[in-house]
């Protein structure tokens, strides 16, 4: 048996305190949403019903609900993904505890009548890299124009060049942060 509950974070802002349901949300916030509490099983379907037309409407689905030591709750089932267009990707980030869609296998690539489910697994330990990789091949990219004959020649009527420098040669050459440091605005 699980519990489904219904949670808002009393910090954030109106407009991102907003439910599937509208219902569900406006009641979260009658009773304070200080604290978790449970919803009514009839709140429950109506907030899955939303959550399975959504869904099943979706090109691309992004998972992320679980709780350390306990399994992932289920909120896609093989039903709504029948419905999901061919083509259509769901990447369960929450794989590791068991997934959020009833077909996720944790650290594969699933199709089931021509959609993609994805469940990565240790998914930290790759961004680090990646990442890495992404920002050195962007400075490669960057500075790639500027290097002739294996020597940086900055070409300063280069637009690029000229508003990404702030400083060269002891002088600020940004014009907005020169007049910040004036105290100019």
């Amino acid at each position: 048996m699980s519990v489904t509950i219904g949670a808002l974070r009393e910090s954030a802002p109106r407009e991102m305190r907003v439910s599937l349901v509208p219902e569900v949300t406006d009641k979260l916030l009658k009773e304070g949403a200080r604290v978790l509490i449970e919803l009514t099983a009839e709140e429950r379907a109506k907030q899955q019903e939303v959550l399975d037309a959504r869904v099943a409407a979706a090109d691309a689905v992004i998972t992320t609900a679980a709780v350390p030591g306990r399994p992932a709750p289920r909120l896609i089932s093989r039903a709504t993904i029948e419905r999901m267009r061919p083509g259509a990707v769901v990447v369960d980030l929450a794989a590791e505890q068991g997934g959020n869609c009833e077909l996720t296998r944790a650290g594969e690539t699933v199709e089931h009548q021509r959609v993609k489910i994805v469940g990565p697994v240790n998914l930290a330990a790759d961004l680090a890299y990646h990442a890495s990789e992404m920002y050195a091949r962007n400075l490669y990219n960057f500075l790639k124009p500027a290097v002739v004959k294996g020597e940086l020649v900055i070409d300063w009527n280069d637009e690029v060049f000229a508003q990404s420098c702030l400083t060269s040669g002891g002088q600020v050459r940004h014009e907005p942060t020169a007049r910040a440091l004036e105290g100019q605005t």
